[in-house]
């Protein structure tokens, strides 16, 4: 029986000698990228391992399960919870790279690290919060280096991060959070740093989702977003980041699903199979040398426009794309090209994939089994790091400490630790939603002044007010119109636009609910921890 991986794990074999041993349908084999999940059926792990031996696909790109890829998620398809999600992510890809006969490139979602795609795995923080973070970009670096790490450990070699769409709509359902913020110039800056520590680590990166998702208001899981800015507006902001990537080395590039007739003579043809896009403004017009990916082949903003099982992996490819990543029909893909395709586009291709693969599998391995690496005392850095007074005072708050004072805490959940923590200096009375309804709690502060909010939204995006209760949200208004009022938000600083918060004393923004995150958020309240952080984006609200 053949050895597996013996062509790419030999120390002399290089592309000069794979373009003459790979046949061309196993070339074409190498640009497919189909989803893998990590809580799967045995089933699909044999259809799955099936597609691997036989028609000797490049990679995979994992995500958790079938319910929770966007595309289901957002049809509130229930996700199962698996506490064992990352020893069957290390298994599985042990299994698949079995049964390849060239070595697999394994890839995955990890932009605040693998707690995106897997159960009690690090999480780190949403890059809007690493965007609020002054003068410490050593920092970011750093949280590239520890996801890096742990990819390792898991065995992959590819994340796909940074996002380097600049997010400048309120009202964006798929970026927000995940972008840097609103300024080009501060995108571009975190996006290195993320880039720097990942790469240091030997991880490939791929800034996503070119031309830029950011001024959207559409999921593009879900349709076809319009981008409606001129080729000048664009070249000036949504794709300065991605030019300073691509001087700076970026593995790859992954285009997103858009409408950007700015950019396609007025056609609404998606960027991610668009040759004006891809082969014009990336290729020719930025330069960009690497490797073009797709984003995920399943996506309703292009899966619909294609009824033949084949011809949308088809019009990627000859788009430009070199990868096709989450390609839902690869074996008719496969033919489709195979029949349509030049020998000189599929070997264009076909060598970038394999360069990246020897840069990958001929690196000598120095990461031993170590472990995950604990983020407790990262992240309390970066908590003291993006903490963000928006709106007051330190001596105003300091004033209002010693004043005396209610706590309001506006949350689903009663495991917060930010009332509790400062209670240890302060005697004071706080109440929760979780434990009192509004109706109570309004009767017990009824007379009282001074009132410290803390906010916990139950949804880091947009839609349905971030998941706050209408009754949440309207007591809240309520408490800012008619109290003197000190607000800490644990969650999206978009949050703001729902509130008017002239009224508040002070507006303190902690960004995330992490344990560290609300122990230094107490800390400055209690006059015991600076706010070093900045606001990176522009909200609605005039708050002078």
């Amino acid at each position: 029986m053949e050895k597996r991986g013996q062509l790419l794990r030999s120390d002399n074999m290089d592309y000069s000698k794979a373009k003459n041993t790979l046949s061309q349908k196993e070339k074409v084999g190498q640009l497919f990228m189909p989803a893998a999940f990590i809580n799967d059926s045995e089933e699909e792990i044999l259809r799955l391992q099936d597609l691997i031996a036989n028609y000797h696909i490049g990679g995979l790109c994992f995500f958790h399960s079938r319910a929770s890829a966007a595309t289901n998620y957002e049809g509130k398809k229930k996700v199962a919870y698996n506490k064992d999600s990352y020893h069957v992510l290390k298994s599985l890809i042990k299994r698949y790279q079995q049964v390849a006969k060239y070595p697999l490139l394994i890839s995955i979602d990890a932009e605040w690290g693998l707690a995106m795609r897997v159960e009690n795995t690090p999480q780190y923080p949403y890059a809007i919060t690493l965007g609020a973070i002054k003068d410490h970009d050593e920092v970011i670096t750093e949280v590239g280096r520890n996801i890096a790490s742990d990819c390792q450990q898991a065995g992959i070699h590819w994340n796909f991060t940074p996002v380097a769409d600049i997010n400048s709509n309120p009202e964006n359902p798929v970026i927000g959070y995940r972008s840097f913020g609103s300024d080009k110039h501060n995108v571009a800056q975190k996006s290195l740093a993320f880039a720097k520590g990942l790469q240091s680590k030997g991880i490939l990166t791929s800034a996503k989702h070119f031309p830029g998702h950011g001024d959207t208001a559409t999921d593009s899981h879900l349709g076809l977003p319009l981008i409606n800015k001129s080729k000048e507006e664009l070249l000036e902001n949504e794709l300065y980041p991605f030019n300073q990537l691509i001087k700076n080395g970026i593995e790859s590039i992954m285009v997103g699903h858009l409408a950007v007739p700015g950019l396609t003579n007025g056609s609404m043809e998606p960027s991610s199979i668009s040759k004006k896009i891809i082969k014009g403004v990336l290729r020719e017009e930025l330069g960009f040398q690497g490797l073009v990916v797709s984003d995920a082949l399943n996506m309703h903003a292009v899966s619909k426009m294609f009824s033949n099982k084949g011809d949308l992996e088809w019009a990627a490819f000859d788009a430009g794309n070199d990868i096709l990543c989450f390609a839902e029909h690869v074996v008719e893909g496969i033919d489709t090209i195979l029949q349509n395709a030049e020998e000189e586009q599929i070997e264009l291709s076909f060598a970038r994939i394999w360069k990246l693969k020897e840069k990958v599998f001929n690196r000598e391995n120095t990461n031993s089994e170590t472990g995950l690496i604990d983020p407790s005392e990262l992240n309390f850095r970066l908590a003291q790091q993006s903490l963000t007074l928006y709106k007051g005072s330190p001596m105003e708050i300091n004033s209002f400490a010693g004043k005396g004072f209610t706590g309001i805490e506006i949350a689903n959940e009663n495991n917060n630790s930010f009332f509790p923590i400062i209670r240890k200096d302060v005697d004071f009375k706080f109440f929760s939603t979780t434990d009192n309804n509004v109706h109570l709690i309004k009767e017990k502060v009824s007379n009282l002044e001074n009132v410290l909010i803390a906010l916990y939204p139950p949804m880091v995006k947009p839609p349905n007010n971030f998941g706050i209760p209408e009754e949440h949200l309207k007591f809240l208004k309520e408490l800012i119109e008619t109290k003197n009022v000190i607000l800490y938000l644990f969650g999206n600083p978009y949050v703001l636009n729902l509130l008017q918060i002239k009224k508040t004393e002070a507006v303190v923004l902690v960004y995330q609910n992490f344990e560290v995150f609300q122990q230094n958020a107490a800390q400055h309240f209690l006059g015991k921890s600076n706010a070093n952080g900045s606001l990176p984006i522009t909200l609605d609200e005039i708050i002078q």
